[in-house]
C-alpha cells in the first residue's frame, strides 16, 4: 500500500459536483476579480472567525506583510516571532525591513509566552504568534504582554483555520489574523489565495484599498498599494469548503485520536495541545530522535513524511545576515532535526490509518 503524506485529490471528490458547479456559475458570471463570490466569502469567513471584518487577498504570505505595513512597522523596529515557524511568517517582517528577533517556542510547538518579556526593548513594536500544525497557541498569556507592553499583535493562521484557545478561534486575539489558503491548508482553494479578520473597521478599510494597487476608487489611488486581491474563482471554491469546514475537522480529530491511542513505538513523542487549545491537525507532527532512520523505514513501506521544517528561519541562508549561528536557538534547532509529519488528510481511510500505526509502531 502506497501513502502520500497528504491528498488534495481526496478533498475535491468529497464534494466535487459542489465544485464544479460553483466553477461554473463564476465561469459564467462574467465577473472574475472584486465581486460577489468575494464580497459574500469575506462576510462568511469573518462569521466563522467571530471577526467583525475579513479581507481576501492574493496569499497568505500577503496577508503578513501587508498587515505590518498597514500597522506601520518598519525600519528599526523589532518584532518577536518564534523560531520554528514557517520562514514566510519572517518574510512578512523583513520585507518591511523591519527586525525579526527569535523566541523559543514551548512544548506544544507554539510561542513560550515566559520567554517573550526578556526580548522585548525599546524597538520592540510587535509580536506575531504562528498557530503552528493547526495547534492554537496559549494566547492568554500572550495577550496579557501585548497589552502591558503596548505591543500590536499579530496572528499568523495560515494553518490554524478552525482551532480554538479558550473557546476562542485564533486569528481574532489581536490586531491582525493573517490566514492561507494554499491547496494544501484545511480551509484549501484551488491555487493561491490568502485573508486577514480585523476587528477595526478603519483597518479594514486600509486592507481593501491597499490590496487594490492603493485605489478606494477606480483610478484614483490614496496610497502605493499592492496587487493582492482574492479573485472570483477561488472565493466561490472556498465557500464551498467553509460549509464544510466542522465536519472536515471533525474528520481530522478522529484521524488524530486515533495516532493518539494507537501509536506505541518507544522512539518516538506524540504531540500534546496547551490546556484550553484545540488542534484542527493540519499536520500531525512526531518526534524521533532517529529521525532518518524512521524515515528510511517509512519510505520501505511507501509510506510518505514531510519535514515542517528542517531548516529555521534564523538558520537560511536568506537570513544570513541577521548573524546567527548555529547554537542559538537550541531548542528550535533541535526540533528541526526531530519532527516528522505522518500521513494526514481529508478522505484518509480506516484500512490507511492502520497501516501507518502498525508501521510506526514496527519501527525499533
Amino acid at each position: 500500500m502506497k501513502i502520500m503524506p497528504n491528498r488534495m485529490d481526496r478533498g475535491f471528490y468529497m464534494y466535487q459536483k459542489e465544485f464544479e458547479d460553483k466553477a461554473l456559475d463564476v465561469l459564467r458570471s462574467g465577473w472574475y476579480i472584486l465581486g460577489k463570490e468575494v464580497s459574500d466569502f469575506e462576510e462568511e469567513f469573518a462569521a466563522y472567525t467571530g471577526a467583525n471584518y475579513c479581507v481576501g487577498l492574493a496569499s497568505g504570505l500577503d496577508a503578513l506583510w501587508i498587515a505590518f505595513r498597514l500597522l506601520k512597522i518598519g525600519t528599526g523596529d523589532e518584532v518577536i516571532v518564534q523560531g520554528n515557524t514557517y520562514i514566510a511568517s519572517v518574510m512578512g517582517i523583513t520585507i518591511n525591513n523591519a527586525t525579526p528577533i527569535f523566541v523559543e517556542p514551548d512544548e506544544h510547538f507554539g510561542m513560550d509566552p515566559g520567554k517573550i518579556e526578556a526580548l522585548i526593548t525599546e524597538k520592540t513594536k510587535a509580536v506575531l504568534v504562528t498557530h503552528l500544525y493547526g495547534m492554537a497557541s496559549r494566547m492568554d498569556e500572550i495577550v496579557t504582554i501585548c497589552k502591558k507592553h503596548n505591543l500590536r499583535l499579530v496572528e499568523d493562521c495560515a494553518q490554524s483555520h478552525g482551532a480554538r484557545y479558550n473557546g476562542q478561534m485564533t486569528g481574532t486575539f489581536g490586531d491582525v489574523g493573517c490566514f492561507s489558503f494554499y491547496p494544501s491548508k484545511n480551509l484549501g482553494a484551488f491555487g493561491d489565495a490568502g485573508a486577514v479578520v480585523v476587528n477595526d473597521e478603519a483597518l479594514a478599510k486600509e486592507f481593501k484599498i491597499f490590496r487594490n494597487y492603493g485605489s478606494e476608487k477606480r483610478y484614483y489611488n490614496k496610497v502605493v498599494g499592492a496587487n493582492s486581491r482574492l479573485d472570483e474563482l477561488q472565493a466561490g471554491l472556498l465557500r464551498v469548503r467553509l460549509t464544510h469546514m466542522d465536519e472536515l475537522i471533525e474528520e481530522r480529530r478522529k484521524i488524530a485520536t486515533r495516532y493518539a491511542a494507537e501509536l506505541n513505538s518507544p522512539l518516538i513523542q506524540l504531540p500534546t495541545l496547551a490546556l484550553g487549545a484545540t488542534s484542527v491537525w493540519h499536520q500531525y507532527v512526531i518526534r524521533c530522535e532517529e529521525r532518518d532512520r524512521l524515515i528510511e523505514y517509512l519510505n520501505e513501506r511507501e509510506i510518505g513524511t514531510i519535514i515542517h521544517y528542517p531548516i529555521p528561519p534564523h538558520l537560511a541562508e536568506a537570513y544570513q545576515y541577521l548573524g546567527h549561528e548555529p547554537g542559538f536557538l537550541p531548542i528550535t534547532e533541535h526540533l528541526a532535526q526531530t519532527v516528522l509529519s505522518i500521513p494526514m488528510y481529508n478522505g484518509m481511510t480506516e484500512e490507511e490509518q492502520t497501516y501507518v500505526i502498525e508501521a510506526i509502531n514496527g519501527f525499533g
